[in-house]
């Protein structure tokens, strides 16, 4: 199902080490939360934190376990409609748009079904160590930690549009970044090596390597904050359409946008943010995040004519990141982990590029077309799925995630 294996893959037990700890962690997830914030859906592109339980479940059952087990049997075949995502090559599919509406099966049976394939997984390894079955199984684990940081977002969508705006974690935990004062740095210039190396895993979309050309060009030593954000808003941004591509003005014009998604005031007109943490005092030192590639490209034009700090700022493209991602000093410690950095670069095949075969062919290639590249990870990435090479993508208009920007302008 995966063409040309070259990479070396775990063994089998490494792997089963990883598969268990990463379904732990899907389940951990939900811990807070009841059977009724896992039903809901707030939008078409959001799921519900069950569906998000399901779908990966199916991942494995249908990718490694109907290929590869003797005797395979599904636990509920209409379950292979419900929770397919978008593979037409597997078959039918359940409305996205009316996911929230699957009331059945419930939460207990999902979590029931998940356990079956788990124990069946567990089993399978034990007794088949093909290269094939482990990148397979490799691919199941990866799948499941960019749901696991749709489920985040979603439950992040869906409890910003409930009036008691609760809140998810028990504990605090802050997306901050202390502020620095705001440098240019020198980015890596001439023909540079981009792409994934192919020696470990990657998905399909992060190769091959080749060799780019970058012209001298500055980045930001840090990201765009929120203080730098508000003046921007100060300033009348979201009512000007000088800034906006005309797309973005459209866009802006039907949506009725004036902050970036989860800004809000309440007593005193004291600017809040609804997070994960529930609704709490804007930190202004905070990255700015939660803003769609419209806004960014707005701010950075703004920007490049109102802050002196930031004159000639555009975007950076996703070649500029990557070279500098990889020789970046220890002082740039926010390229990971906090927010995705939108970046000019349209969603492409690498020259060269091959898909997946079988099944897996239709995770990555078949969405290059009117989507952007974001690079670095967010706070609610995984620990481990993020790497240089990556490629996030999302069009123009999608804000519901941890998405923000990093500057950069042409060099002399």
């Amino acid at each position: 199902m995966l063409n040309k294996i070259s990479y070396q893959t775990p063994s089998a037990d490494e792997l089963l080490e990883q598969f268990h700890l990463s379904r732990k962690y899907s389940t951990d997830l939900i811990m807070n939360l009841s059977a009724e914030d896992c039903q809901a859906q707030s939008m078409e592109d959001a799921s519900p934190a069950k569906w998000h339980l399901a779908h990966v479940t199916w991942f494995y059952e249908v990718m490694v376990l109907k290929p590869f087990e003797e005797n395979f049997s599904y636990w509920n075949p209409q379950f292979a409609i419900l929770f397919n995502s978008y593979y037409n090559g597997v078959g039918d599919k359940h409305p996205r748009s009316k996911r929230g509406l699957l009331t059945r099966p419930s939460l207990a049976e999902v979590l029931e079904w998940r356990k079956n394939i788990e124990d069946r997984v567990t089993k399978l390894l034990k007794v088949n160590s093909s290269v094939e079955l482990l990148c397979l199984i490799q691919l199941g684990i990866n799948h499941e930690q960019q749901h696991q940081e749709l489920l985040l977002t979603d439950i992040h969508h869906l409890f910003s549009n409930n009036s008691l705006y609760p809140a998810y974690f028990v504990q605090s935990k802050k997306i901050s970044c202390v502020e620095k004062p705001f440098q240019w740095l020198e980015g890596i210039n001439g023909l540079v090596e981009i792409g994934h190396d192919g020696n470990s895993f990657h998905f399909d979309n992060e190769g091959p390597k080749h060799a780019a050309l970058n012209q001298k060009y500055l980045i930001g030593n840090r990201l765009v904050s929120n203080s730098e954000w508000l003046q921007f808003i100060e300033d009348g941004g979201y009512q000007n359409f000088k800034w906006w591509l005309d797309a973005g003005w459209a866009w802006l014009q039907t949506e009725k946008m004036t902050t970036p998604l989860y800004w809000n005031k309440e007593e005193k007109n004291q600017l809040l943010r609804f997070s994960l943490n529930g609704n709490t005092p804007l930190d202004l030192h905070a990255p700015v995040s939660n803003i769609s590639y419209f806004e960014a490209d707005a701010f950075t034009r703004w920007a490049s004519l109102n802050l002196a700090d930031f004159a000639g700022a555009r975007l950076p493209t996703e070649f500029e990141w990557e070279a500098f991602a990889k020789s970046s000093p220890e002082s740039v410690d926010d390229l990971f982990g906090k927010v995705w950095q939108w970046t000019s670069s349209n969603y492409n095949p690498y020259p060269g590029y091959q898909a997946w075969g079988g099944i897996a062919g239709e995770y990555n290639g078949k969405f290059m077309v009117n989507q952007m590249v974001l690079r670095g990870s967010s706070a609610y990435t995984p620990e481990g799925h993020s790497r240089v090479t990556y490629r996030n993508f999302f069009p123009t208009h999608a804000r519901w995630q941890l998405t923000g920007l990093r500057l950069a302008k042409d060099g002399v």
